[in-house]
């Protein structure tokens, strides 16, 4: 864990310093967040009444923090670089929330598409934004009746100065596969991202001016689907993920592109910030032992030891019968040793490189200019 440190140190060190952004002053009043379990603070949670359980959150929180992963998330680590608190998702009514700095949105699970049936969560791109706009109307009228309510809700003009963040479209995908050949899959990419079209235009309508959109990670490398689709030591990459669902991610990401850059020069009046998150977290996995990582696709809470200590029928945390037997999925000693948390979810360890490798700007498109986004003074 000392190495660990130290690594982190030296490159928040580079990052601050570097010659490849421009440091500038930045305000944000408020960050508006929607997605799936990347980012979700506890909105599936709270949604549906799931219930998450030790050694979820050990690391930070110290228990479950409706977040899927030991820790922090990054968007939680971005929300601490801006000098913002973390975000309190918008389905979360007890403990009075405080939703002053935004709200989150995301949910667990969540895809573009309208859910399935039986999907994890019915809580798709387009109910996340209908719930924001629910939000925003809801704010503007108690701000109408006076000053009671301030500190708890964002100002007006939050809608228009604030940040819109997004992380979604990796469930699409991976559900895909249990269902569909990479073909048809593939085939169905320009159907979702019309659907994210449509939200971020109504968003934009709303008067919207900021968009951080993040593409999708490299899924092939996600221990869940290297277990399910990956025992044909054929359909597996140099690096031992599963080619064909990367294949599919780096497709969406280029459509995706796409889109941004259509997106840019539609709306001359708004920042769209296109972020490649698989190029950072591909390259966190190609070379893991360079960041002080022993275990690139193994599971650290998990059943069934290596090589991915993994078992889809025992989630994190949970203790089932199986085959007569009596099984746990346990924690790991050291889970900073880990870029794989659950077998679907990153570390928080993975999560606090990440969100230091966006911070740099090199990611994004446009790159960190004067107007938007920025390098902020990293705290990690």
């Amino acid at each position: 864990m000392a190495s660990k440190s130290f690594i982190l140190q030296v490159l928040a060190f580079i990052f601050i310093f570097s010659p490849l952004v421009h440091s500038i002053d930045f305000n944000f009043p408020a960050v508006f967040n929607f997605g799936d379990s990347n980012s979700d603070t506890g909105g599936l949670v709270a949604g549906v009444g799931d219930r998450l359980d030790p050694p979820n959150g050990q690391i930070f929180f110290k228990r479950p923090a409706g977040r899927f992963c030991d820790g922090r998330l990054i968007v939680d680590f971005l929300m601490d670089a801006m000098d913002l608190p973390f975000l309190n998702p918008y389905l979360d009514s007890i403990g009075a929330p405080a939703f002053r700095k935004g709200s989150n949105f995301a949910a667990a699970g969540s895809t573009i598409l309208p859910p399935s049936p039986n999907a994890v969560s019915p809580f798709s791109f387009g109910i996340q934004v209908a719930q924001f706009l629910r939000f925003k109307n809801r704010v503007l009228e108690l701000l109408e009746k006076g000053r009671k309510f301030q500190k708890y809700i964002p100002q007006a003009d939050a809608f228009q100065k604030g940040l819109y963040m997004f992380d979604i479209g990796q469930n699409d995908l991976a559900g895909a596969f249990y269902s569909k050949s990479l073909d048809q899959i593939l085939a169905s990419i320009p159907t979702i991202l019309v659907e994210f079209e449509t939200g971020i235009k109504e968003l934009y309508d709303q008067g919207a001016r900021n968009f951080w959109i993040h593409n999708t990670g490299p899924l092939g490398c996600l221990t869940q689907n290297i277990a399910k689709f990956g025992t044909d030591p054929s359909k597996l990459d140099e690096l031992g993920c599963v080619s064909g669902h990367n294949q599919a991610a780096r497709i969406f990401n280029l459509q995706l592109y796409a889109l941004c850059k259509k997106l840019q020069g539609q709306y001359s009046d708004a920042n769209v910030i296109h972020v490649d998150i698989y190029t950072i977290k591909h390259n966190l996995i190609a070379n893991y032992s360079r960041y002080g990582f022993e275990h690139p696709l193994m599971a650290c809470c998990g059943y069934g030891g290596p090589p991915l200590n993994y078992d889809s029928r025992v989630p994190c945390g949970k203790t089932k019968v199986v085959n007569g037997t009596e099984i746990t999925a346990k924690g790991c000693s050291d889970s900073t040793e880990y870029v794989n948390w659950d077998g679907i979810h990153y570390s928080e360890a993975a999560n606090q490189y990440v969100s230091s490798q966006i911070l740099t700007g090199k990611y994004s498109d446009p790159p960190f200019s004067d107007k938007m986004p920025f390098l902020l003074p990293l705290k990690f």
